[in-house]
């Protein structure tokens, strides 16, 4: 059923803020409101149209009575954390991760207008490690790569999502587990970190990396809400590519480093207000993940523009990167070098 009034979380973030300008100005949508503690950012509020934005925190009990006075039947949830990009207060994002999930939760529950939930995931869900397969499928075991990182929260998150569709299996429940997200105005850590004058990695590992493009995940969200996709579903463009191979192509320089001081880096990339790197991050960076699309594609029926590499170029184009080295002239030095050792 088509949905006439939708509310999304999150608005003041880079993905839902644009969701929020995308469907405030679809003529077919009776009402949209987005929710944040912040407001979005003023381009966006610019393009909203018919949207409305309301500062609420879904932590309190208030998001209930907005989502029942408002008689919304639609809800996305936009707001999870999964990659902050900056250093970030751990406790007061967990309870947006955790806490504010289980409040909205409750209030759909409470809701009988409520029909439809779409929920942002992440792919780290499915951790990463030595142990990992090749590639990840929906059905995959979920093992965050740690105990207490931002991974954790969306495993937390999906229990009570699952729970919700026990309880109510009226509501039409499509969860996106999103690999990390790239673009020219995207704000993550692996954007800032392949931003780096000289990129840190550990020696010895050469991660395999899957990315989605900024517009393509704006386009899965706006599908899953305009129209009925329930089922968990891998959001990733085609494709891999390499650590070594993303840093060669950004011009960057490599520095590998054991991996024994890869935390004292990530603590001083954090200090510096640079980067935070969590461990999650880290064991990312290491050993990289790779994710089936298969279902995206077929079952979803979305099949993402940009592959990765596609994605990583539009991001270093966006961005206006200018190689720190010049790839073609350390070949022609490289071949100099060559030809000299062969004279000789």
């Amino acid at each position: 059923m088509p949905p006439n009034i939708v509310l999304v979380t999150g608005v003041a973030g880079e993905l839902g803020g644009r969701l929020l300008a995308r469907l405030g100005n679809n003529p077919e949508l009776e009402r949209v409101i987005g929710v944040d503690t912040s407001a979005p950012h003023p381009d966006i509020l610019r393009r909203i149209g018919n949207a409305e934005f309301v500062r609420a925190d879904i932590r309190n009990p208030l998001i209930a009575k907005i989502i029942s006075s408002a008689k919304v039947d639609t809800v996305v949830h936009a707001s999870t954390t999964c990659h902050p990009a900056g250093p970030g207060r751990r406790m007061a994002i967990k309870e947006v991760n955790v806490i504010g999930t289980m409040r909205l939760l409750a209030a759909c529950q409470r809701s009988p207008l409520v029909r439809k939930l779409v929920v942002k995931s992440t792919a780290a869900v499915y951790g990463a490690s030595s142990r990992s397969p090749a590639v990840f499928t929906e059905n995959s075991e979920l093992i965050p790569a740690s105990s207490n990182g931002y991974a954790k929260d969306a495993v937390e998150m999906e229990g009570y999502v699952r729970g919700l569709s026990r309880r109510r299996p009226d509501i039409t429940v499509t969860m996106g587990r999103f690999v990390n997200i790239i673009g020219p105005e995207v704000d993550t850590v692996l954007s800032r970190y392949f931003a780096l004058p000289v990129v840190p990695t550990v020696l010895g590992y050469d991660a395999r990396l899957q990315l989605l493009h900024s517009t393509d995940a704006l386009n899965v969200l706006e599908c899953a809400t305009l129209q009925d996709k329930p089922g968990v579903f891998n959001v990733a463009a085609d494709g891999v590519m390499t650590l070594s191979q993303a840093i060669r192509r950004a011009g960057r320089v490599e520095l590998p480093m054991p991996r024994q001081v890869m935390p004292s880096v990530s603590r001083l990339l954090r200090g510096a207000r640079v980067v935070d790197f969590s461990s999650d991050q880290v064991r990312l960076l290491n050993f990289g993940r790779v994710v089936d699309n298969t279902r995206l594609k077929d079952e979803f029926g979305y099949t993402p523009r940009w592959s990765t590499r596609e994605a990583y170029d539009d991001y270093i184009l966006g961005r206006g990167l200018r190689p720190v080295v010049d790839g073609d002239r350390l070949a022609e030095l490289a071949t100099t070098v060559d030809g000299w050792r062969v004279k000789q």
